[in-house]
């Protein structure tokens, strides 16, 4: 707001307005200002050279000025932090860290942060994807299958569970999603599903039509508040049956087994 104020009432003065400075600012904090009272001393010295001491700053010589600028950008440099990053950061960080310091050089400090920040947003999204994995539970009759603690299922209930955030990153691993002809009831464990995007969401709404096509229904469990939300926002809990969502596993393969004797009841009836 200061910034601002002061750049209205320059220009009516004949004055360029002007942005804010790294290098005073990291003066600053190297000599131990740390509150906005070192911004008003600052402020307050110039103002005083400028009204009084002009000529005499003129006198300056131009290789002290020189010298003062160097020793600023050196103690702003961080080289030592620098060297650190490159050798102990990943691969990712280090592209990063390096392309922004090259634009800052040769473009400016506005056009390297923008590229930097898109960078590392585009890096960031791809780790989510990567951490975010859909497992499908293994049935004891499985061959090497080294899970021995799993619940016991119905053949006809496959259980798939997936874990990390579902964004369009990773909607690809939805398709990894499988039944067998036998499957009669598929769930979906999403207790690790932290947030679900409209893209996720789409994925979901593919995976019921890919479901409803081969005759299996979707159940799911444990489904947390925001991805929730979202599927109500889009009228997918009402098209998949509020009753098949499910508080836990245990709910979840109990619903699966009820549903199956009512089925085997049925025909034999």
């Amino acid at each position: 707001m200061a910034q601002g104020t002061g750049n209205i009432a320059s220009v009516l003065f004949g004055g360029i307005p002007a942005t804010g400075a790294i290098a005073r600012t990291a003066a600053n904090v190297k000599n131990g200002g740390r509150t906005p009272i070192a911004g008003i001393t600052h402020s307050l010295v110039l103002l005083l050279v400028l009204a009084f001491l002009m000529p005499y700053a003129a006198l300056i010589p131009m290789p002290t000025i020189s010298a003062i600028l160097v020793q600023v950008a050196y103690n702003m440099s961080g080289w030592r932090n620098f060297g650190h990053l490159c050798k102990t950061a990943s691969k990712g960080a280090v592209a990063t860290l390096l392309i922004t310091f090259g634009l800052t050089v040769a473009v400016g400090l506005v056009a390297a942060i923008a590229v930097g920040m898109t960078i590392t947003i585009v890096l960031f999204l791809k780790m989510l994807s990567e951490e975010t994995e859909v497992r499908g539970w293994q049935y004891y009759c499985d061959q090497n299958s080294e899970v021995t603690h799993l619940r016991e299922l119905p053949k006809s209930v496959r259980v798939y569970e997936i874990n990390g955030p579902m964004f369009f990153g990773m909607t690809d691993r939805i398709t990894d999603i499988s039944v067998k002809s036998f499957t009669k009831y598929l769930i979906i464990r999403m207790r690790g599903v932290p947030s679900l995007d409209s893209t996720g969401m789409n994925a979901l709404e593919n995976l019921y039509s890919y479901c409803r096509s081969n005759g299996v229904n979707l159940i799911f469990s444990h489904v947390n508040e925001q991805p929730m939300k979202t599927m109500r926002h889009a009228g997918f809990v009402d098209l998949v049956g509020e009753e098949h969502f499910c508080a836990s596993i245990d709910d979840a393969i109990a619903h699966a087994r009820q549903l199956l004797g009512e089925e085997e009841a049925g025909r034999e009836a």
